[in-house]
């Protein structure tokens, strides 16, 4: 083998200085680019936190809306007892409720005015609830030999009556049998319902509200 002069390295070779030097330099390039993947990756879990949860807020679960509770207040009885009907009441009379709401039937008088319009049979009829100087609703109805006779009489009535403030049909079965009308009272706070069922036709007078509630109720 030919001397090595000195001064000279084989291509290739290291010494082990240079050996030590160049594992230091790429265990330290390694952990820097550890360092900096580390750093990129908890920037990237910052941003995912901040979009996800602050804005726009895509992994916030939005809060469901609470159900709406309706309470429906139990409709209003009667305490007063109802006044008897005659013993010869007429098959239409002894249609009629005894109560409607907390009013119920103190007053039953054969005729008044309605029966001038050639009513088969007509009755005056006041519902209250019993108490002293308490609500009261005033009820007129009759009954005709026909539905155009008894349509007629309804038509007069609330032309007496006034502008409507609400009206529509009278359904039975989902079938429209009559109708109705809102119009205002005589007196402030006071409302008047007319109503035709077929060959009846019926008029309560009262307080606003009152009136009202006691034609939904009322079964005829």
């Amino acid at each position: 083998m030919a001397d090595r002069k000195p001064g000279y390295m084989t291509p290739g070779f290291r010494t082990p200085g240079e050996k030590v030097h160049q594992k230091s330099s790429r265990a330290a390039q390694v952990r820097r680019r550890r360092v900096v993947l580390a750093v990129v990756l908890l920037v990237v879990a910052v941003v995912a936190v901040v979009t996800a949860f602050f804005w726009p807020g895509f992994a916030r679960q939005e809060a469901e809306p609470l159900p709406e509770v309706t309470v429906t207040a139990a409709p209003p009885t009667p305490t007063a007892e109802a006044s008897p009907l005659p013993e010869d009441a007429t098959d239409f009379l002894s249609a009629m409720p005894d109560s409607a709401l907390q009013l119920v039937r103190l007053d039953t008088a054969e005729g008044g005015w309605i029966e001038e319009v050639d009513a088969v049979e007509a009755w005056e009829i006041v519902y209250a609830d019993g108490s002293e100087g308490g609500e009261q609703v005033d009820l007129v109805t009759g009954q005709w030999p026909d539905g155009d006779a008894a349509a007629e009489v309804y038509t007069s009535l609330l032309q007496a009556a006034g502008e409507p403030v609400a009206e529509g049909d009278v359904t039975v079965g989902g079938e429209a049998v009559g109708d109705y009308a809102v119009t205002p009272g005589s007196a402030a706070g006071e409302s008047v319902v007319t109503w035709r069922n077929d060959t009846a036709v019926f008029q309560a007078t009262g307080p606003d509200q009152l009136v009202q509630d006691f034609y939904e109720t009322f079964p005829m």
